[in-house]
Parts: C-alpha cells; structure tokens; sequence
C-alpha cells in the first residue's frame, strides 16, 4: 500500500524544538524544506503541509504533546479515510545510536511513549522510522535526556541523521518500504565512527 501520510513525531513549542524527542518534526521539516510549498496549514491536533513527492504525499507534525499524538494520528485517519498502514510516522528512538535508522512495516512502541499511544489508539499495523538519538553517555532519567538539546558535539551527527531519515522516507515513497528497508536498515560506517 502507498504511503499518504508522513508523520513526524515530536512536541510543539520552542522549548522543544532542538530536543532529542523532536527528531520526527525536523525529518519531516526536511521534507517540506527540499519537496514542500512553504505553508504549513494549522489545524487543532496537527499541522499539515502538502510534499511534491510521490503523487500527492502530505506531511504532518501533531500539535498534542508526544505522550498524546494517537489523537493526532486517529484524527488523520479519519479526516483522510486512511487505513494505518498509509501513515508512516517518523520518531526518535533512544534505543538505538545517533545516526542509526530502522524501518519497520509495523511493530510494538518499545520505550517510546509516543509509539504507546499511537497502539493505544489504532494499534500497530503502521509503518515507522525510527531515527536513533542515544548518545554517551545517557542519563537516568529517560524522560528528561529525550527533551533535552543535544550535546555540542551531537550536533553534526544528529543533522546528517536527519537528512538520511529524510532520504529514507523518500526512498519509501519512490521504491515502497521493502526496497527503502533494504538500504537504510544496514548499519554503515559512517554511523559507528569508522
């Protein structure tokens, strides 16, 4: 099935906006920054902005905090009477290293309370990116880590994730997530320092 929707998980406001946790809205900034039109139009619960990409693909940022973004997306499904499985979301995951990618077709939320409420609100039948944002060392308490800015020297890493994870959805949406999983699943030398 195609993808229709790309969803960047993350928390509105500017307090977040350089965070761990708001990696999902700076993949899809990405997106709209290289294939978008400039307006992002505002609704309640997301903010949505057409792609020049794969035939009418729309990119959209929850504007419900991260623990609550199923609102969000159930919202989408509706509003656009889409099944899960056209609604890619993009999200952090502190389970894996900076720079390090994983597409999945569908799967559990892990540690990610975003990924929690979206099961909890339409299940986990939807495909999803997850963008490594676990540096060294990480604190212990997880919570507060992810809505912390990254370190100074995180920086440059955490922004060439951004664009392959942007590169990734667009290899989704041109050659479908098998092909993309293929390729951006593999862990490369760049991303382990070598």
């Amino acid at each position: 099935m195609a993808i229709e929707i790309v969803l960047g998980l993350g928390n509105p406001g500017s307090r977040y906006a350089e965070t761990r946790h708001n990696v999902g809205f700076r993949v899809v900034d990405e997106l709209a920054r290289r294939r978008g039109f400039g307006v992002w139009d505002r609704h309640p619960l997301c903010d949505l902005t057409p792609l020049a990409i794969g035939g009418g693909v729309i990119a959209g940022k929850p504007m419900t905090y991260m623990n609550r973004s199923g609102a969000a997306f159930a919202w989408l499904m509706d509003r656009f009477d889409l099944e899960p499985e056209r609604i890619l979301v993009v999200v952090d995951d502190i389970d894996l290293p900076i720079g390090r990618l994983r597409l999945r077709k569908h799967g559990g939320p892990g540690t990610h309370n975003g990924l929690r409420d979206l099961c909890e609100a339409v299940g986990s039948g939807f495909p999803r990116l997850r963008v490594g944002v676990r540096g060294e060392p990480v604190w212990d308490d997880l919570a507060a880590y992810v809505t912390e800015p990254f370190e100074d020297d995180e920086l440059e890493p955490v922004a060439a994730a951004v664009t392959r994870a942007a590169d990734a959805v667009e290899a989704v949406l041109a050659d479908g997530l098998d092909a993309a999983m293929n390729r951006f699943n593999r862990v490369e030398v760049e991303e382990v320092g070598g």
